[in-house]
């Protein structure tokens, strides 16, 4: 996608989505200080406040992400680590980061393209998995490059896992991220032991060497 295209999309999503949400926000939040400290649904009210922030954080990275395509990825392992702290998620959640092989040049697109899947794995962790243990893993081999995120949350219900849910495109999204790339996405879920998403790309695609 051009980069005009990008910027155009990006000008409406913030003029129009992001722009509603922290209106929505601004209004939430001066309507729940005016409810009682004791109310019953006070702690239900800043959850959701909660939420609503962070996608906020969400959408604001994205739009940067459709400005300047590449510029959030120029260190993939940084760019993913620094996931926890954009989206404000709760500190005592153990997020190990591990990084084996030589890392290698990655080609702008496909890299962009790794980003997007592996920020999309980590926020569905952060946000809505309940999880206290996260961990990314970059593996680069002379073969391929492999990435896995795994939680130890309560998993993806089977339906939503094969289907997804309906007017939800995130786990599409990285399906279709991963075909586009020329990558092989799996994503294992159980409510013992949470999810794992393992996303490989052989490294002459990696490198744009097979483009």
């Amino acid at each position: 996608m051009r980069l005009e295209e990008r910027t155009r999309i990006a000008q409406e999503l913030h003029d129009t989505l992001l722009q509603t949400v922290q209106s929505a926000s601004l209004h939430l939040g001066a309507a729940v200080l005016r409810v009682a400290q004791d109310s019953p649904v006070k702690n239900q009210l800043d959850r959701i406040l909660e939420i609503m922030g962070q996608g906020i954080a969400e959408g604001r990275s994205a739009i940067q992400g459709l400005r300047s395509p590449g510029s959030q990825t120029s260190d993939l392992v940084g760019a993913l680590t620094r996931i926890q702290d954009e989206l404000k998620a709760q500190p005592d959640i153990d997020f190990c980061v591990t990084v084996t092989g030589r890392q290698k040049q990655l080609a702008r697109e496909i890299q962009h393209e790794i980003y997007r899947i592996g920020r999309e794995a980590l926020v569905n962790a952060f946000c809505h998995s309940g999880a206290k243990r996260i961990e990314l893993e970059l593996a680069y081999s002379d073969r391929e490059l492999c990435v896995r995120i795994c939680d130890n949350g309560c998993g993806i219900d089977p339906q939503m896992l094969e289907k997804g849910r309906d007017e939800h495109w995130g786990l599409a999204g990285m399906r279709e991220r991963a075909t586009r790339i020329g990558g092989v996405l799996k994503i294992l879920s159980s409510p013992a032991v949470g999810t794992e998403v393992q996303l490989s790309i052989p490294t002459s695609i990696a490198s744009g060497r097979a483009l």
